[in-house]
């Protein structure tokens, strides 16, 4: 029986064309048309779907009422009636349908998106009899394999050509595309072209979908146009304080993650490292002024005096309910007063939250200190995102200490090395290498390495890493001179495991794999000050690693195997400029 075969013509010149740039790349001016499961259906897909899906629910409804009756009634089951044959045929017929429907449209899209079919039966409109042949796409020239653009970008639809002329005119602001789109991830879209209308640069590199936009709006990042991707390797597992921990770092730099692999199986041979955590409080130190420094002293005197410090600490935690005050240190320079607030934070990294307890305290100050000038909320006295003697001495956020005793026989078997070489090697590079430097809290071989690449994986801001990698290594030979004792002692780790980047789903699965992921409820700031040893024992892991390397000579050979490709690059350069020349 003959079947009208309907067409979907594509659409008109302006609409929106298929989303597959190669396809695009394929069109002639020709009007082409791509057969679908449902093509040869008398009805809509819509309708038919609809008429025998009623089918089947209606037959199996009627069925199991007719057997239930015929079970309370003994009566045989195989005894039907005519309406209960015609049930039975309409269940079996449905039921074929949608198994076979979903199942031919489940191929179809497994197909269509398969990288080896680029036109699945593209059709010639204007051929409409039965030798209609498929199109083909084109392959591309050989300049598009060396970088060149193959295909022109895909034309949005007009509503967006219109944004995006309105944004590249300055007519409409960048900033506001998500609060009057409602979408955030076509906001991105938009951006990005009016972008690479601008500037006529594609970013073909940087990937646009696949992110969820919406979970950054308004406390991550602004402006988006897409999101870069980075490797996240896995070191461990980290035998510390009795738990093994597999730790997440994110990187590009070759030889990291295994150079601190190596570390943590050095310290997990030898029993484990242990941590303490000597402080926890995050700061803030706003700067006010005053007519005289006669008045700034006495406003000095007001808060240093421990009387004065309950009536501070009720106005201070009113910002939060994990916010506690635990002390205030001043500093003057002429007429300027630098308050720094120090509180706990629970389980927050902390920052918007001392700041709103400070802001608080100012509120309360003004109406003794009606002369007092608010300069800044932050007068650098903190000190946040600065490497600063205040934070190498009175800590700032979790101040940590980790150690481990490595046994000789480790020493040499893992580390290829002896004890009394990494002594050596730690006094003259770490210590006096870094006094000749002028060094301030980096007497260390590499901790902001691995502070870095933990907090990229887990969702801190990469900018504290500054202070937060601050650190002094220590070895020394113990038991006449055997074993090893290393310890690495940081004052100013700052870390959080809610807020910010760490509700992000790739940080938050980092988070979850240390069994830190979110607050802790029963005992806040523990998941914090977890995370912040975990910090430290992967510093205190690469440390021994590093050092090791080069007490042993192998730090350039460990670099040429894992951190160099093994390409040619002599012979790679050559066949490009082959390439170049045929094109």
């Amino acid at each position: 029986m003959a079947m009208e075969v309907r067409r979907r013509v594509p659409p008109p010149h302006g609409s929106a064309p298929s989303a597959h740039p190669r396809r695009r790349a394929a069109a002639t001016g020709e009007e082409r048309v791509r057969l679908q499961a449902g093509d040869a259906l008398p009805l809509p897909i819509r309708h038919t779907n609809l008429i025998f899906s009623a089918l089947f629910a209606a037959s199996l409804v009627y069925l199991m009422r007719r057997w239930r009756e015929k079970i309370r009634a003994s009566t045989p089951l195989h005894v039907v009636s005519l309406a209960e044959i015609f049930a039975i045929c309409g269940l079996v017929a449905s039921l074929i349908y949608l198994l076979s429907f979903f199942g031919i449209a489940f191929v179809q899209s497994v197909v269509s998106n398969s990288d080896d079919e680029d036109e699945d039966f593209l059709i010639d409109s204007r051929a409409a009899g039965p030798r209609a042949q498929p199109a083909l796409a084109p392959a591309p020239a050989p300049c598009a394999l060396l970088g060149s653009p193959a295909v022109a970008p895909e034309k949005m639809p007009d509503e967006d050509e219109e944004i995006v002329a309105a944004v590249v005119a300055g007519k409409i602001p960048s900033y506001v595309l998500e609060t009057r789109l409602g979408d955030c991830r076509r906001a991105a879209g938009i951006r990005r072209e009016a972008l690479r209308r601008i500037t006529g640069r594609d970013m073909e590199g940087l990937p646009l979908d696949g992110f969820d936009y919406a979970s950054i709006l308004g406390q991550c990042c602004e402006l988006p146009v897409g999101y870069v991707q980075l490797p996240v390797g896995v070191a461990g597992p980290l035998l510390l304080d009795g738990r093994r921990v597999y730790v997440p770092m994110a990187t590009t730099e070759g030889c990291l993650v295994a150079s601190t692999n190596r570390g943590c199986k050095a310290i997990a041979e030898s029993g484990g490292a242990s941590s303490v955590v000597l402080r926890d409080g995050m700061t803030r130190a706003p700067v006010v002024r005053f007519q005289s420094a006669r008045r700034a002293a006495e406003l000095k005197a007001f808060l240093e005096e421990p009387a004065n410090f309950d009536t501070l600490a009720v106005v201070f935690n009113r910002s939060s309910r994990f916010a506690r005050l635990q002390g205030v240190k001043c500093a003057m320079a002429g007429r300027n007063l630098y308050m720094r607030f120090s509180c706990s934070t629970g389980d927050a990294m902390g920052m918007n939250m001392v700041s709103k307890g400070v802001q608080n305290v100012l509120d309360y100050l003004q109406d003794d200190f009606p002369d007092m000038e608010v300069i800044s909320i932050s007068g650098n006295f903190c000190s946040d995102k600065k490497s600063a003697a205040v934070n190498w001495i009175d800590g700032r956020g979790k101040s940590v200490v980790c150690e481990a005793v490595i046994k000789e026989e480790v020493v040499k078997k893992v580390l290829k090395t002896n004890v009394q070489a990494l002594v050596e090697l730690n006094v003259i590079k770490n210590l006096a290498g870094s006094a000749v430097a002028g060094a301030l809290g980096g007497f260390n071989a590499h901790a902001s390495n691995i502070v870095a690449a933990i907090f990229i994986a887990t969702g801190q801001d990469p900018a504290q890493n500054v202070e937060s990698s601050q650190c002094i290594t220590m070895l020394e030979a113990i038991n006449d001179g055997k074993d090893l004792h290393i310890s690495v002692t940081m004052p100013s780790i700052e870390v959080g495991t809610v807020g910010g980047g760490t509700q992000l789903a790739s940080q938050s699965a980092c988070l979850d794999l240390l069994g830190v992921k979110g607050a802790n409820r029963e005992s806040p700031g523990s998941n914090a000050r977890l995370l912040a040893t975990v910090v430290a024992g992967a510093v205190l892991a690469a440390e021994l690693s590093l050092i090791s390397a080069q007490a042993a000579g192998h730090l350039v050979q460990s670099h040429m195997k894992y951190n160099r490709s093994s390409r040619d690059m002599s012979k790679a350069l050559a066949e490009d400029t082959d390439k170049t020349k045929k094109c």
